[in-house]
């Protein structure tokens, strides 16, 4: 192979992989979307205790119910209560990630995937939010359910997002 081929390949190749990574960040959702991020940022601020930023993400109702239902008033406890301790926490801030969602009226349904430390379930573990327009802009959660194995059959958006989900919270 001539020299020049090579070089047309190695260029062809390295601009490839650019424009992948290039649409890879422009079209992931939820960076682009203030409701999937708010799903995703309240999620792993929960899943790793930071009260402070979960409880903001919350709708008014959603928080009436954290302080009379969670342990100490605590949404992080809440959560963590959900989980098995043989699962470990969250990985880190930011272990959660969008998968998919199905707008209802002016809300969003979204599912989201989660490793945790002891890497539970092959898919990770299923966790729904129901995210909701407060005002322009400002997205917040309006109740949440799942954080199960993504390999159980009930661990699909359609059936997390139904008022008897596992671990379903709807004010």
């Amino acid at each position: 192979m001539k020299r020049s081929h090579i070089i047309i390949l190695v260029v062809v190749t390295v601009l490839a992989i650019v424009g992948i990574i290039a649409l890879t960040l422009v079209l992931t959702p939820e960076k682009t979307s203030p409701a999937f991020d708010a799903a995703v940022r309240f999620t792993n601020a929960a899943g790793v205790g930071d009260d402070d930023i979960a409880r903001a993400l919350l709708t008014p109702d959603m928080q009436t119910y954290v302080d009379e239902n969670c342990p100490d008033g605590s949404v992080s406890a809440c959560i963590l209560a959900y989980t098995p301790p043989e699962w470990g926490t969250l990985i880190r801030d930011g272990s959660a990630v969008y998968r998919r969602s199905i707008q209802d009226g002016d809300a969003w349904d979204v599912l989201l995937v989660a490793t945790y430390q002891e890497e539970e379930g092959f898919a990770g573990v299923c966790i729904y939010n129901r995210v909701e327009k407060i005002a322009e802009g400002d997205w917040r959660v309006a109740g949440w359910s799942g954080f199960v194995s993504c390999d159980e059959s009930n661990a699909g958006l359609q059936s997390l997002r139904r008022a008897d989900a596992p671990n379903a919270i709807r004010p």
